[in-house]
């Protein structure tokens, strides 16, 4: 008698799916009730390697005790990357909803909790009859993608790339409806890199102040001139903005301060000129403060660079997304926002994609808005994505 047919990655998912969708909502909702902020996502860690475990899995947790890798599948063929974040925003929840978060100061405010869940469905899914897959899987779970410059920088040293042909994601858009998924060939994020710039001087009185150095006209100065400077000295179609989000200074109408404080962001849609950028930002400072006589400190720290979607690895994207319906595939555009997806695209060929979770009604709330959340049917769309990208990886040999 002919062996029967060895089932696809996507025929995994759908019968995994027929009898433990339910289970990915429990999951989301038990990530979403108990948040932890980066670099302490250490009940997430045991938890998601618990769910692992229990399949016959074997998570390797990291070396700084949060976040994990999870190889199954054949060794002899390559080796695909599913990437899933896990850590939660330092805000508090304003949803009301009876599984919101019970840490003060934490929520799942990016569809962290989405993607875990997404990513854990998946890898059970998939892991019986492991060696059955046309590729090798490695799940990454990984811990710290809401601190700059991003913890992907962590799992690399730790080796979550050694051995991965190719890496993929899904990150949740509000601006989607659930059901459908959007990626694009080329950047698909932005670099984010953040400034923070002290002011200092001897202070006075301010019927005076050409006897000292005007703190607060300066910071007024940087305020409107940075940003001004940069629309100038850079090429205007990489869309690079300069925006502020904290100043602070002095107390009294009558005193000029002794000490003042700017701080925001600077993105671009461009590679090269987020390498450049730094060296830009440091001589505009300081030529804009030099007629004030005024000290000042920069601090301009590095994000990450954008996400860059290869474009083999966005073909392979598409024909997934294309497998769940002819209306799945949705049309998107390069986002000013960072992700530090973008380190393991300096490592290995991948892309990103954004995976529709409005549920086609009522207010499109923003990502880090303290009121966000989901539509829960996006979960079995994500596993049916990533399932469908292993077949992808299979065919592409």
């Amino acid at each position: 008698m002919p062996s029967a047919a060895v089932p696809s990655a996507s025929e995994r998912a759908e019968s995994w799916l027929a009898a433990n969708a339910d289970q990915l909502v429990t999951w989301r909702r038990h990530l979403h009730r108990h948040p932890e902020l980066s670099r302490q996502e250490y009940a997430t860690t045991a938890f998601v390697a618990q769910q692992l475990s229990d399949a016959g899995l074997k998570p390797e947790v990291l070396p700084n005790g949060t976040g994990l890798i999870c190889d199954f599948g054949p060794d002899d063929t390559p080796r695909v990357a599913l990437r899933a974040d896990i850590d939660a925003l330092p805000m508090t929840e304003q949803t009301g909803l009876p599984f919101a978060s019970s840490v003060p100061g934490a929520t799942h405010a990016c569809g962290h909790d989405a993607h875990t869940a997404i990513l854990i469905g998946t890898g059970l899914a998939l892991a019986e009859h492991a060696a059955e897959l046309p590729v090798g899987v490695r799940l990454v779970f990984q811990a710290a993608e809401e601190l700059m410059p991003g913890g992907a920088i962590d799992a690399i040293a730790a080796g979550a790339m050694t051995g991965v042909s190719r890496i993929f994601a899904l990150h949740c858009d509000p601006r989607l409806a659930a059901g459908k998924v959007a990626t694009i060939p080329g950047p698909i994020t932005s670099a984010a890199d953040t400034i923070e710039i002290t002011v200092t001087g001897p202070g006075g009185h301010t019927s005076r102040p050409h006897l000292t150095g005007d703190l607060v006209y300066g910071l007024g100065t940087l305020i409107t001139g940075l940003p001004g400077v940069l629309s100038r000295r850079i090429d205007p179609r990489n869309s690079t903005v300069m925006v502020w989000g904290a100043v602070e200074s002095g107390m009294a109408p009558n005193a000029i301060p002794q000490f003042g404080r700017l701080a925001g962001t600077v993105r671009t849609a461009s590679r090269e000129t987020w390498v450049q950028l730094e060296a830009i930002v440091e001589e505009a400072v300081t030529s804009l403060l030099a007629p004030l006589h005024i000290e000042h400190t920069l601090n301009y720290r590095r994000g990450v660079p954008p996400v860059v979607n290869e474009e083999v690895s966005t073909r392979m994207f598409t024909h997934a997304i294309e497998a769940l319906g002819p209306d799945a595939l949705a049309d998107t555009r390069q986002s000013g926002g960072g992700e530090d997806f973008s380190w393991y695209l300096e490592e290995v060929p991948g892309a990103m994609a954004r995976l529709g979770v409005w549920p086609g009604h009522g207010p499109q709330l923003d990502l880090h808005q303290p009121t966000f959340d989901l539509d829960e049917r996006a979960l079995a769309i994500g596993v049916r994505v990533l399932a469908g990208l292993v077949d992808q990886a299979g065919a592409l040999g």
